[in-house]
């Protein structure tokens, strides 16, 4: 079973490295310093197992989780960490085990086995409802054998595309497979203009009327082709403005 380590202090990492070396049958995979290392090496190298610190800077290790568990195949994830008081949060992201600091080879062991009895099939379905409590600060999009994480800051409005999501934002667009129902419920920022689309309440600039008596969002720094797209139904009006104002 190939074993990928992340940790954002290298001390802990070549720990892990040395315990995962000396159990039969698993061997390191790669190790990654960051969240976003290890999402790049999963979707490229897929891992069997990930051992995951979860207090990491940036991007930490339950948002990690929730973004390995979108990779075709997901990893067993096995949380490391130091506080005990995260073992909710772990276990809401699906983590398979949960290894205190500092790491003992037994209990290593044990949840390096119990993550191993895992089919694959068991993955998937447990990756398929991640239910991470916490608001993510990206979203995590998917082309081929690549994750780009998307920062919600740089999202200016998200879109029903068919059976996707449609990310419209500062790098250009992409695709998620996410419902706007569950992104509206996890992300307050943004709101509903019609029940294709959520826009960023920050990065509108005005409303203005259509040639047809219609009411449109202008989105700052987003081309007019894309502004067409955004007309408000009439349910949604009063909602838009009341957020404008602050309310």
């Amino acid at each position: 079973m190939r074993v990928l380590i992340v940790d954002d202090e290298a001390p802990a990492r070549e720990r892990l490295m040395q315990l995962v070396g000396d159990i039969d049958g698993y061997e390191v995979a790669g190790e990654a310093g960051n969240g976003n290392e290890a999402v790049e090496f999963t979707a490229r190298d897929r891992p069997d197992i990930v051992l995951l610190d979860i207090r990491m800077p940036g991007l930490d290790g339950i948002e990690t989780a929730h973004h390995l568990n979108q990779v075709e195949d997901p990893p067993a994830i096995v949380f490391t960490t130091a506080y005990d008081e995260y073992a909710i949060d772990a276990f809401e992201a699906r983590a398979i085990g949960y290894v205190l600091k500092p790491v003992r080879r037994s209990r290593l062991e044990a949840a390096l086995k119990q993550a191993s009895r895992l089919a694959r099939s068991t993955l998937a379905e447990v990756a398929s409802t991640p239910g991470v409590q916490s608001q993510r600060q990206h979203v995590c999009a998917r082309a081929a054998d690549r994750l780009t994480l998307i920062p919600i800051e740089d999202i200016n409005y998200f879109r029903a595309d068919q059976k996707y999501v449609a990310v419209h934002h500062k790098g250009g667009e992409s695709l998620i497979d996410e419902s706007l129902k569950s992104l509206e419920q996890e992300f307050e920022q943004f709101v509903r203009i019609h029940r294709s689309a959520l826009v960023a309440v920050d990065k509108i600039e005005r409303l203005e009327k259509t040639s047809d008596g219609k009411q449109r969002v202008v989105i700052r720094e987003c081309s007019q082709d894309e502004d067409d797209a955004l007309i408000i139904s009439r349910r949604h009006v009063a909602e838009v403005r009341r957020r404008l104002k602050g309310g």
